[in-house]
């Protein structure tokens, strides 16, 4: 069961998916948020509760994430975060460049280790 939430606190709930996920997936995605908030809110009637799919990266950047699959299931301003928006909502200004920054420290850095593993399934 849920912790008490505070009344009156924004609390979030997020819920992380692929970056393409089909129609039926959407459709899911909105039933899970709305028994979430209803959870809530059937044991804190006050409390200011918001859900949300979170994308973590967008594959059709630097075009704007824009999968057919999500018209209508979702209200797109509130309900999904992707790739910048979701990391930068996680941890401020800045954490997704932060994060792209970190992956190519680490994918320069291991370089032939990573090859090398790879290399094997070829």
């Amino acid at each position: 069961m849920f912790s008490p939430v505070p009344k009156t606190e924004n609390c979030f709930f997020s819920n992380i998916k692929t970056a393409k996920p089909n129609a039926g997936g959407f459709k899911e995605f909105k039933r899970t948020l709305l028994e979430w908030i209803a959870a809530v809110l059937a044991d804190t009637p006050d409390a200011r509760v918001n859900s949300l799919i979170a994308i973590p990266y967008n594959p059709y950047a630097p075009e704007p994430y824009n999968r057919w699959t999500m018209r209508g299931m979702l209200d797109l301003p509130y309900e999904l975060k992707v790739a910048e928006e979701f990391w930068d909502f996680l941890g401020g200004a800045g954490a997704y460049q932060d994060l792209l920054d970190i992956f190519e420290r680490v994918g320069i850095e291991l370089r032939e280790e990573i090859d090398a593993y790879f290399d094997k399934y070829n």
